[in-house]
């Protein structure tokens, strides 16, 4: 169920965020007109992903049980391909987030409101996507489908809740910190996910070595008991993992976060004068600061800047 509750709140507050900066923009810039082509964007790529998980839930009941262990496995394969793909590029991009999205949103708004709602969607539709594709193979990977779903469902609540907390300028938070724990966290998660997704394959007899198995504790750590539970629903532990499993959990796990935590290729002091130079408010009315002292993602810290200079609360034109 953690797992679950932080791959919500992690792809949730990612989407949060892009939502108030694309309507703080509007606000400052005096273009509320442009709120509605906004929302219904961002409406569309939530219906969308909805969509996207029940086709996964229930149009892979129709299938044969080989069927179902393929699909399972290789959706998790690529449900791992894309929230590392997701960890990595937040963790480069964090600092000129908003910078990026208001050039975006600035072309939009040239274009007319087909393009308003394009940006919207894109924006948001990525993250509602990885979001029902990673949950849906974590809900496959257990015999429980309630819990894992009331973790996802927690989770983004939660980041619904400190997007509009950063909005209001009501929070502060290490958005680097944030995104590099949570980052590590979700890697450890995905490694899990992946292993599963093997086993998945050899069921369908996809891959060989189903019987073969790497270790058998299901004795000392029973998979009904309350830490049981609690290892499968974080970890995806199993207690008696095949060689595949363990091969591909360890061969993913170690090089990954080895790279994640690995120094920056520039340091602080040697960047370019643009990369350096403290970016602006990714949140507004709300301002993200970035210190050079952090690390890669930039150290922003999201606080009220409606008295900074150059800025103004919501509502004012600007």
């Amino acid at each position: 169920m953690f797992g679950n509750y932080l791959i919500g709140l992690r792809e949730g507050l990612e989407a949060s965020l892009v939502v108030c900066i694309l309507v703080a923009y509007l606000v400052k810039t005096g273009r509320r007109d442009a709120l509605l082509p906004i929302w219904l964007g961002i409406g569309t790529a939530v219906l969308l992903s909805m969509a996207f998980g029940a086709l996964l839930q229930f149009g892979s009941r129709t299938m044969t049980f080989e069927a179902q262990e393929l699909l399972g496995g290789s959706l998790s394969i690529v449900a791992v391909c894309l929230v590392t793909w997701m960890v990595f590029w937040m963790r480069r991009t964090a600092r000129h987030l908003k910078r990026e999205l208001h050039g975006k949103l600035d072309a939009a708004l040239a274009m007319g409101t087909t393009a308003l709602v394009v940006t919207a969607f894109l924006a948001v539709g990525r993250e509602g996507l990885e979001t029902a594709l990673f949950i849906w193979t974590a809900v496959d990977a257990t015999d429980d489908g309630v819990r894992p779903l009331v973790g996802a469902v927690l989770g983004l609540l939660t980041s619904v809740v400190l997007g509009w907390l950063f909005y209001r300028g009501a929070l502060r938070i290490n958005l680097a910190k944030f995104f590099t724990w949570t980052g590590a966290m979700l890697i450890v998660v995905a490694a899990g996910v992946l292993a599963y997704g093997f086993h998945d394959l050899q069921e369908a007899e996809f891959l060989p070595g189903l019987h073969d198995r790497a270790f058998d504790v299901s004795a000392q750590i029973p998979s009904d008991s309350w830490y049981g539970t609690l290892l499968k629903g974080i970890f995806n532990f199993q207690p008696d993992p095949t060689w595949v499993q363990v091969a591909v959990w360890a061969l993913y796990l170690v090089p990954t976060l080895v790279f994640f935590f690995a120094p920056g290729r520039v340091a602080p002091s040697q960047a370019a004068p643009e990369e350096s130079k403290p970016d602006e408010t990714p949140v507004a009315p709300s301002t993200v600061h970035s210190s050079g002292g952090d690390d890669a993602a930039g150290g922003d810290r999201v606080h009220d800047g409606a008295r900074r200079a150059g800025d103004h609360p919501v509502g004012e034109q600007g």
